[in-house]
């Protein structure tokens, strides 16, 4: 009657008057249809935003169904939002105006005539304070101004506010960021790298698989799909979106013609393809305008709010029954207005609470499991901080770390690779590259396993074999004719020149030049290396169950003492490998420095026969050896034949220290930087064990601290504990009244 009532109504005092019938028949019915059902249902949502609360909390793994909105910047999300909602509580307006995920837990309640707000505290999410709606609204501007002058300019962390009110409906809401489109060049790279923030924190939501996805497009064209191009990276059947056309007030005026409004209306197949939840889109428009007593504002109350909201529905379903020249099907009237949306969302919600009740019992008795057992670990960890348990904890301790530490060098596939091991260009990257005088480096394409992941013994053989590569193909560096006579210099008894002795001097400095930059580069690779073990093998104790969690200062005297000995064993290693390069440098020994005789013979060889005088002009042995005599001996002047001597003994010097540098090098490395890793370094953690344990052992394991942390842990779990017991009481009678429900009507 009160239907019949309201058209009559509308035929005779046009669309304000039908649309103010309207919101009252509305109103009625959802006073009576909440009522009806509220102590039925009150518990169910109450019991679904108290589980939402604990996930969030506790970060534990409940899947709690809520309705994720999705739109780019000025898509009119957060008007939406408010229109289903039946009330303003947000900053709406043109750029980012949401910098945090939005939470909001509606649950209807005929009792309060004005909506009841209560902000869930960052720091402690089991404190809800309540606010009034203008201070709601001030701690959103403030979040959002703070977030605009951050580096980040976003937070993932949801802004969370339970909500109580007689126009809510029960639903769990989350405003997300809205999308952004920036324009492309170099002047707008702040903007590109806002978008890839927010649309990485819209993609991370939307991963949630009981969140229903309402995806918000403001097109007249369905073939646009702006917001849609990002959701179905996710929900590619859009099995789970439900799809919004935003500012229908605004498209409806677009259209020329009735076929493209029918169009509009019933997209083809080929353009919303897929599994679209709902069936087709809905299409919704918010009256403008701002609640309040502010001159600017347009409604006086919400209540208001709500009647423009249903004029606006009126007008245009008027407005769309114009264009087609024919009255909109019961179907169609279902898709249009913020009212159907609303209805669609609480149902669709509500089905899907329902269905998940009996799984989430299970769910709640696994977590009651896993915190029964950690307050059993805990009461275990308490019982475990005397004396004598402590020291045989660290005694293990040292023994388990030893065994991972030989483990990781003799070769294991126990660590992932994708996480701990490096490839050849990472390691250069962190441990630095093995360069000479001309800082070039050898192709990375061209080292052994360069684009495998390494870790431990794996990684320290590759990093040897780079060595000697890169060492290996080390040329002489160029000598200059002024290096040549300025190496000449004069003898003590003569002043004739030594080439054997020009060729030595000018070696040896070029030998030490070169390679001594290299000892030092490989000492810093090879450290890195080993410090690597460190956090690996730490990755591998909590694997095993073998880490002393809690023992912070415990922990960090073993990693200062592992670093230190590393540190001092690689500086140890390579001194010992710079005294053996400064004696191959300081003094020439022919039978080590000359390591291509027949090579300097063949150069030599070539050198006498050059030289050689025809048989027709001098053929006299004795006159020959003058000539030679005055042109490598007695004669300053540097002739061809005494640079080509120069050059060939500097080269078989130069070449003789390499090889001798490059084998000794190793050998040392192997042996007094790998080896003590073995055979020394557990008798110095074990004296650096026994040393610590003589000392404050309270200061050591920081037990006041650990007993203050524990004894927090154990409160937190307790609450998490209760709480629990609390939820499956309240969800095991929740199923217990729809099972009921099944049975009678069965």
């Amino acid at each position: 009657m009160r239907k019949g009532g309201a058209a009559q109504r509308a035929e005779a005092g046009g669309v304000e008057e039908a649309a103010a019938a309207l919101a009252a028949v509305k109103e009625e019915d959802e006073e009576e249809e909440h009522e009806s059902s509220s102590s039925d249902s009150g518990k169910l949502y109450e019991a679904y935003n108290e589980l939402h609360g604990l996930a969030q909390e506790f970060e534990t793994p409940f899947d709690v169904p809520a309705v994720l909105v999705v739109g780019h910047q000025t898509d009119g999300k957060s008007a939406l939002v408010e229109a289903l909602m039946g009330f303003q509580f947000n900053h709406v307006g043109g750029g980012t105006k949401t910098r945090r995920p939005i939470t909001l837990h509606m649950k209807y309640n005929s009792g309060y005539v004005v909506p009841v707000c209560r902000l869930v505290s960052d720091a402690d999410p089991a404190v809800a304070s309540r606010m009034s709606l203008p201070e709601i609204q001030a701690y959103i501007e403030a979040e959002n101004m703070r977030l605009e002058s951050d580096p980040c300019q976003f937070s993932e962390k949801e802004i969370i506010i339970r909500i109580e009110y007689k126009y809510c409906p029960n639903l769990t809401i989350i405003d997300t960021p809205g999308l952004i489109i920036p324009a492309p060049g170099r002047r707008n790279r702040t903007l590109q790298g806002q978008a890839r923030a927010v649309e990485a924190l819209v993609r991370a939501k939307m991963q949630h698989k009981e969140f229903i996805i309402l995806c918000l497009e403001d097109c007249s064209d369905w073939s646009n799909a702006t917001t849609r191009r990002i959701v179905m990276q996710i929900d590619p059947e859009l099995s789970r979106t439900v799809i919004v056309s935003t500012k229908l007030d605004t498209k409806i005026l677009q259209f020329a013609r009735a076929s493209d409004v029918e169009v509009f209306l019933k997209p083809p197949a080929c353009t919303l393809d897929g599994c679209l939840l709902g069936g087709s889109p809905f299409f919704t428009s918010v009256p403008s305008g701002r609640v309040g007593s502010a001159s600017e504002a347009i409604y006086r109350s919400n209540e208001e709010f709500k009647k423009a909201i249903c004029l606006r529905e009126m007008e245009d379903i008027v407005a769309l029954e114009e264009k087609l020249g024919r009255s909109l099907s019961k179907e169609e009237r279902s898709r249009i207005g913020v009212s159907s949306l609303r209805f669609f969302l609480e149902e669709l919600l509500q089905k899907r609470y329902m269905d998940n009740v009996p799984l989430i019992i299970p769910l709640l008795e696994k977590e009651l499991r896993s915190t029964t057992r950690k307050i059993r670990e805990t009461n275990q960890e308490f019982r475990n901080l005397d004396e004598a348990k402590l020291k045989e904890k660290g005694r293990a301790f040292h023994d388990s770390f030893l065994t991972k530490l030989s483990l990781l060098l003799k070769g294991t596939v126990v660590a992932p690779p994708d996480k701990f091991g490096e490839t050849s260009l990472d390691e250069r990257t962190m441990g630095g590259p093995f360069t000479g005088s001309d800082s070039l480096q050898l192709p990375h394409k061209m080292m052994p396993n360069a684009g495998m992941r390494l870790y431990g013994g794996a990684q320290y053989h590759r990093a040897m074999a780079e060595f000697r590569l890169v060492v290996g193909g080390v040329k002489c560096p160029p000598i200059t004719r002024e290096e040549i006579v300025n190496a000449c210099g004069v003898e003590d008894i003569h002043d004739g020149t030594n080439y054997s002795r020009t060729a030595c001097v000018i070696a040896v400095a070029k030998a030490r030049d070169t390679f001594e930059p290299f000892l030092h580069q490989l000492g810093f690779r090879l450290l890195y290396i080993l410090k690597r073990l460190l956090p690996i093998s730490m990755y591998l104790l909590q694997k095993d169950g073998e880490y002393l969690s809690g023992h912070e200062v415990f922990l960090r005297r073993v990693e200062t003492a592992f670093n230190n000995f590393a540190e001092s064993t690689e500086r140890s290693c390579r001194e010992k490998c710079m005294e053996d390069l400064v004696s191959t440098t300081r003094y020439v020994t022919w039978s080590l420095h000359n390591k291509n005789r027949a090579g300097l013979c063949q150069f030599l060889d070539s050198f006498a026969s050059s030289e050689q005088y025809t048989a027709s002009t001098i053929s006299s042995a004795e006159t020959r050896l003058v000539d030679l005599l005055d042109s490598t001996l007695w004669n300053r002047r540097l002739a061809p034949s005494s640079e080509r001597i120069v050059y060939a003994l500097v080269y078989q010097i130069f070449h003789g220290i390499k090889e001798h540098f490059l084998v000794s090098t190793e050998l040392k490395f192997n042996c007094f930087f790998l080896m003590p890793v073995v055979d020394k370094l557990p008798a110095l953690l074990w004296e650096d064990l026994e040393s610590a344990f003589g000392d404050d052992l309270d200061q050591i394991f920081d037990i006041t601290q650990l007993r203050h942390s524990l004894g927090r842990g154990k409160r937190d779990l307790e609450i998490e504990l209760k709480r629990l017991q609390r939820l499956k009481e309240k969800f095991r009678e929740i199923n217990e009244q729809l099972s009921s429900y099944l049975v009678r009507d069965f």
